[in-house]
């Protein structure tokens, strides 16, 4: 295949993947702190949603793009009340988050249907675009993409070189150890839901302020999903998810080209590529034993201290 071939569908693969890498990277901090949220995909969707209606009423994107973080940070913490306070169940909680999410996200985006707002447009990063294939694959986009850049390696620093992000770490890995050397591992845990919240909502508003620029239900398509299953393919490490987010953006970006190319194939089949694929990545990480580098105490509550 030849190089001018590819790079459209490179270019396609980071727009596609984007979403999911800032999810990916919000759920990997919530985990790591010992929290499993399955609630991602009702918090994407709350993201896309109330950052769409913040950019229709007001006509400012990136006002919009800090309330669909917040919106899913604050969204989360419905988690954080059912599972830090009074210690229900991680896994039935956010399972139900999703439900929620969803259902609230169409019921209040119905009237909105097939409506746009305004968003990002791509613009050109002078000397970087003119980079041959390079340029034109990750410096011909919008602005949301070019902050997802520095997302991974701001949160692998503040994990690894930060002393919160090694208390986060430790509320994760041992809670009991944490408590021992003076830690307040359910409040280290309240920081690991509402700053991954914050960069999953930042996921679903990239939906609807610069991948589509308007409003539809179930917008995400199940990229929440998909970034749960990514967690585990990277291993719970913010680097390794930028990896897994465009790889699934490539498979997503070529089965939308295989439908445009009018193939033979049934487009029920296309659109289950990039779900089969979270599939195989999850049975190869459980026969390689992968599954074992999750945190020690994740999905343990923790009794709340005094």
């Amino acid at each position: 295949m030849q190089i001018e071939m590819l790079v459209p569908l490179f270019t396609a693969a980071v727009q596609s993947g984007t979403p999911i890498l800032y999810a990916t990277v919000g759920e990997i901090i919530t985990e790591r702190s010992g929290v499993l949220n399955l609630g991602v995909e009702g918090m994407m969707l709350m993201g896309a949603m109330c950052a769409f209606l913040t950019s229709l009423t007001t006509g400012c994107p990136w006002l919009a793009f800090l309330v669909g973080g917040l919106a899913a940070a604050l969204f989360s913490c419905l988690h954080g009340v059912v599972c830090l306070w009074f210690q229900g169940n991680q896994v039935v909680s956010g399972l139900a988050l999703t439900i929620l999410g969803a259902g609230l996200a169409n019921f209040l985006g119905t009237p909105f249907v097939g409506m746009s707002a305004p968003g990002f447009t791509p613009f050109d990063v002078p000397l970087l675009s003119d980079i041959p294939a390079i340029g034109p694959i990750l410096f011909r986009h919008d602005a949301l993409i070019y902050v997802s850049y520095f997302v991974p390696v701001v949160i692998w620093v503040m994990l690894k070189r930060t002393r919160f992000g090694l208390a986060l770490d430790a509320a994760g890995e041992n809670p009991s150890a944490a408590k021992a050397v003076g830690l307040n591992v359910n409040r280290l845990r309240w920081a690991g839901i509402t700053i991954g919240g914050f960069l999953v909502g930042l996921g679903g508003a990239y939906l609807s302020l610069a991948y589509t620029h308007l409003w539809t239900n179930n917008l995400t398509g199940g990229r929440g999903w998909i970034a749960v299953a990514l967690v585990i393919f990277a291993f719970w490490r913010p680097g390794r998810a930028v990896l897994g987010a465009y790889l699934f953006g490539s498979v997503m970006a070529f089965q939308l080209r295989l439908q445009a190319s009018g193939t033979n194939l049934p487009s029920s089949l296309l659109l289950m590529l990039p779900y089969a694929l979270t599939i195989i990545v999850l049975l190869l990480s459980s026969v390689r034993g992968k599954l074992n580098a999750a945190p020690g105490a994740l999905g343990v509550n923790v009794e709340p201290e005094a």
